[in-house]
């Protein structure tokens, strides 16, 4: 079956906590509610693109653990393929520790990283990729995401990639990016890749690496892309938000599906901005993910 994107990246299980205020070194805190759901980079924004309505497929590895059993039951629940990931024996699927201050708006981040081996290829997974219309990766495990990245370039097939590992050295970074068409980066990763001091410099060294598309998100302050060799800003829309986990997710999620209805750059770009900042009003990377239809309507009624 041809999927219209297809996902290699990180895929966890999040433990949400909101707690009374985030303590002091060697203080404590009440937590106040616990929610668990599935995460990851590439899982999430997979999540994303398939509640927009378009099909996924996730190809990559689980522990046989609590965690990895999770990750797959939520993406069967979520009518994300998984007939090409592995369960590892033994191995340890990514966990997710997030504290929300609900006061401040603020979530602090403690991942258990997995200790899962690379993907073992065969013809099977390369086809999937070569008949998606998107691949989207992230980075976190090289191996994987560049391995990925090669299928799709030798097939035509365009490469979508989260710029958000600080992977050592730098030059593996680059090296993704050079096989990405959409590059679409936190607010660090110019600087950390390109070795630059303003955002100028840092986003116009990716433009000879060959995305098509260059944008580095701004969490709150929005996005900034490189048009025409200019830098061009656009805003976040205001919402009353509880919790900003996985809201860059979200808007790579809601970039590729963007991508797949055929929007221009800037349709696309305040079409993501609307799929993020409805997330930000639930908790969790996945809880308030919307529906083409709600994002359409959220955009005609506020102003952006």
């Amino acid at each position: 079956m041809k999927y219209d994107v297809v996902g290699v990246g990180d895929a966890a299980y999040d433990n949400l906590c909101i707690i009374e205020r985030y303590p002091e070194e060697d203080g404590s805190t009440h937590i106040l509610e616990i929610h668990n759901q599935g995460g990851g980079c590439v899982g999430t924004a997979l999540v994303a693109a398939r509640k927009l309505g378009f099909s996924a497929a996730y190809i990559g590895n689980t522990g046989d653990d609590y965690a990895g059993e999770h990750i797959r039951s939520e993406f069967v629940r979520e009518g994300v393929n998984i007939d090409y990931v592995d369960v590892i024996e033994g191995k340890r699927s990514g966990i997710g520790y997030v504290m929300i201050d609900p006061v401040k708006s603020t979530r602090t981040k403690f991942p258990y990283k997995n200790n899962l081996p690379d993907i073992e290829w065969n013809e099977e997974k390369e086809e999937m990729i070569r008949n998606a219309r998107i691949l989207h990766i992230d980075g976190t495990n090289y191996n994987n995401c560049v391995t990925a990245a090669r299928v799709a370039k030798e097939a035509g097939v365009i490469v979508s990639y989260d710029g958000c590992s600080k992977r050592k050295p730098s030059s593996l970074n680059a090296e993704m990016a050079s096989l990405s068409d959409i590059l679409i980066m936190n607010e660090s990763f110019p600087y950390y890749v390109s070795g630059k001091d303003t955002l100028e410099q840092a986003m116009k060294y990716f433009e000879h690496l060959g995305p098509k598309i260059i944008i580095s998100t701004l969490g709150g302050k929005g996005c900034v892309a490189l048009i025409n060799g200019e830098l061009v800003y656009f805003p976040a829309y205001k919402v009353n938000a509880i919790d900003t986990t996985g809201a860059g997710d979200c808007f790579h999620g809601g970039f590729v599906a963007g991508c797949l209805r055929g929007y221009s750059l800037e349709e696309n770009i305040r079409y993501a901005s609307a799929v993020a900042a409805l997330k930000c009003l639930k908790i969790g990377g996945r809880a308030g993910l919307p529906t083409h239809e709600e994002v359409i309507e959220f955009i005609n009624n506020n102003e952006y």
